[in-house]
């Protein structure tokens, strides 16, 4: 009796262990799922799993439309910024997808590269401060579990050591140039040329046409000679009652207007020598008179 009562016991015991057994499984596994929640929100806390899926198909000029889509990037045409950034990211991508990495290291990464930007651009973070940021997101790599853990433990230690020599290249080392490109302001620089083009007035402006000399023939007799006057507008007056108008003071007449140079030329010759000959009428009656003059003194002295 003794013996079965110990038997039973035993059992017992062997019971309770095999329950404590699967709680501890049971409290391993829902710690599990919450470090694999957790993992896969810092994956695709930049971008999400669909959208890396997408990327995975494309070729390196798909991934950068794509990306231009996912990050809304519509000026990297003509912003300096914009396209330096979309640069880096497709460059980051393309060497995750070349380093064999599964699509949740591929999101992680990208999550890391927009996690260092961000600390460059927003917080203005100097090298050495960065540095100290990715060392803590990266701490507890290679630990099922571990207090420092920066929330990126999916990362294996090599793609952890791959990833240390690739940010070291790339943004680290250019990290003055970013910093430039982020927070130095920049001169736009417009290139164009002003001509001022002077046009010839019309023969009715207020001031002088130019001179007939000063022009060759065919531009003055396009634009200079044979400009009509511009015609006035009479405005009719409120009501619609229109005024009387006044008479066109009349424009002095030409006297030579009919005649040609010919008629001129004979005009001109006549009068000319009407006056010369009445001009040598006066001449020859004074030297007339001069000589009788002389004469009748030459007849007085010879009779003293």
């Amino acid at each position: 009796m003794f013996g079965l009562a110990r038997i039973a016991t035993k059992w017992k015991d062997k019971d309770k262990d095999k329950e404590k057994d699967k709680e501890k499984e049971g409290a391993l596994a829902q710690e599990e799922d919450k470090m694999i929640k957790y993992d896969e929100t810092m994956a695709w806390k930049f971008l999400s799993a669909a959208q890396i899926n997408i990327l995975l198909e494309q070729d390196i000029a798909g991934v950068q439309k794509q990306l231009e889509l996912f990050l809304d990037l519509k000026q990297h045409k003509t912003s300096l910024k914009e396209a330096v950034v979309l640069d880096c990211y497709v460059s980051g991508f393309w060497w995750a997808k070349e380093m064999d990495f599964a699509a949740v290291p591929i999101g992680g990464f990208m999550t890391l590269l927009n996690l260092l930007l961000e600390n460059l651009d927003t917080q203005h973070m100097t090298l050495v401060e960065n540095i100290q940021e990715f060392r803590r997101t990266m701490a507890g790599i290679g630990q099922c579990r571990s207090e420092k853990s920066g929330g990126f433990e999916f990362f294996t230690v090599d793609q952890a050591k791959a990833i240390i020599g690739y940010l070291e290249i790339s943004l680290f080392q250019h990290y003055a140039l970013y910093e430039y490109l982020f927070h130095s302001p920049r001169e736009e620089l417009v290139i164009g040329d002003e001509n001022v083009v002077e046009l010839v007035k019309p023969a009715d402006a207020p001031f002088p046409a130019p001179l007939e000399e000063g022009l060759a023939c065919d531009i003055y007799a396009a634009f200079i000679a044979l400009i009509p006057a511009a015609e006035e507008v009479v405005e009719e007056p409120e009501g619609g009652v229109q005024l009387e108008e006044q008479p066109e003071a009349e424009s002095p007449v030409d006297p030579l207007a009919g005649y040609c140079m010919d008629d001129v030329k004979s005009v001109l010759s006549e009068v000319t020598s009407e006056m010369i000959s009445h001009l040598q009428i006066e001449i020859n009656e004074k030297l007339q008179m001069q000589e009788e003059a002389y004469a009748a003194r030459i007849e007085r002295l010879k009779k003293a």
